[in-house]
């Protein structure tokens, strides 16, 4: 990993800067990742979040970084490998053979950012916040590296398949075999860009997404990638034992389905949100589930009355679990 990072002003403009950065897993193989921060002059180093964006994503949602900033935490997001601003040519967009694989990315992001702070000064204190299949990751991270982050947000995070966990158990023995011997395959499955339609500025939503960063039709499903989803769903099915607080925010409902319909503008339309409530409870001893009325698969892209309800959610929940956590100042 490199040592210092070489900062450089962002795509998302004159407040945010970003640095490549390479890490090696237990593989031994180096992956490049990307690490955003939101600038914050005069700010101090106290308390900090790192967010993880979903699959086929990358982090572009330059509100939420201010209202962490606006509350005097140093904002960060890493775009992981085969993602977004650390797509590589010669490699297969969004793929992973295990999600683990993630983790040494993840870990240099936090001694980043523990660097960064003023000489003879503690480290900061950092949430962990992730979305989708990046709450997923976040979670599994959690759970493998005790004591380094204070507490675990999860936005929507993948925790189980839809319908119930014998669907999870069904894929993964169709899926396994192929997994195995030609990862890299390519499952061919419907193409449906229902949540994409919801959310672009391009279609019917109000945020500006790059499409070569974020594909309206996701990136393609292959079967390792899928294997290794599987894999960690199944660690979550069995209990993940978290130690820090927990923030789970979703959907008030989920809809599915092959065609459009209206309610996908104010519903999950990607994961099932019963079942990530159910699996919500296994995730460690202090958990908090938040059910956001209206909300999309990425609550804080929904609708701005939404957005305003969660974020008061959030800002409420950190109030009593990070800024008065029983820690003397």
């Amino acid at each position: 990993m490199t040592s210092d990072p070489d900062w450089q002003t962002d795509i998302l403009g004159a407040d945010f800067e970003a640095c490549a950065f390479q890490a090696a897993g237990a593989d031994g193989i180096e992956r490049t990742a990307t690490l955003v921060r939101h600038l914050q002059p005069g700010r101090g180093p106290a308390r900090a979040v790192l967010f993880l964006h979903g699959w086929s994503d990358y982090f572009f949602n330059a509100e939420l970084a201010e209202f962490w900033t606006g509350r005097g935490f140093q904002f960060f997001a890493i775009d992981m490998h085969n993602h977004g601003r650390s797509l590589r040519p010669d490699a297969p967009g969004g793929y992973v053979a295990d999600l683990a694989d993630y983790d040494a990315e993840i870990t240099a992001a936090f001694r980043i950012i523990g660097s960064l702070r003023p000489e003879g000064a503690d480290p900061p204190s950092v949430t962990l916040m992730g979305h989708s299949t990046g709450g997923l990751i976040a979670a599994l991270w959690a759970s493998r590296h005790p004591g380094l982050a204070s507490q675990l947000i999860l936005d929507s995070p993948w925790l189980e398949m839809h319908g119930s966990p014998a669907v999870r158990r069904a894929t993964r023995t169709v899926v396994g075999p192929l997994a195995r011997f030609r990862p890299e395959s390519v499952i061919r499955l419907p193409e449906r860009a229902f949540y994409w339609r919801s959310i672009s500025s391009a279609a019917e939503g109000e945020w500006s997404l790059d499409d070569k960063y974020r594909p309206p039709h996701a990136f393609p499903v292959r079967a390792g990638w899928l294997s290794a989803v599987l894999a960690g769903q199944a660690r979550v099915a069995r209990g993940l034992k978290i130690e820090i607080p927990i923030l789970v925010m979703i959907s008030g409902a989920s809809a599915n389905g092959m065609f459009w319909k209206e309610s996908m503008r104010s519903t999950d339309a990607v994961l099932d949100v019963n079942m990530i409530a159910l699996r919500a409870l296994g995730l460690g001893r202090t958990v908090t589930l938040e059910r956001i009325d209206g909300a999309l698969h990425d609550v804080f892209l929904s609708a701005p009355r939404v957005r305003k309800d969660a974020y008061a959610r959030l800002a409420r929940w950190i109030q009593a679990y990070v800024l008065d956590d029983g820690r003397a100042e």
